[in-house]
């Protein structure tokens, strides 16, 4: 089972977002975390393992300059994003 496609970059934050180059995966997998989707099921939805999502979660973290996922999701969700 896929993810719903995020349909385009929100206006408020896109720029910020391209910038940093954040795609609409990485979207996508933020938002799937702000509704409390647990890493592992998340890998599974995106057919790739719990240590693939951490790793890409880390990517986003480490480009948004956040320490942890939470930080990361709540970035996102202040600019409207997700």
């Amino acid at each position: 089972m896929a993810f719903p496609r995020v349909d385009s970059l929100r206006e408020d934050g896109s720029a910020e977002a391209q910038l940093l180059g954040l795609s609409e995966d990485d979207l996508v997998l933020l938002a799937e975390l702000a509704k409390g989707v647990t890493v592992d099921r998340v890998g599974r939805r995106l057919d790739v393992s719990g240590r693939t999502v951490r790793r890409r979660l880390r990517g986003i973290c480490d480009r948004i300059g956040v320490a942890t996922a939470i930080e990361a999701v709540a970035w996102a969700a202040r600019r409207r994003l997700i």
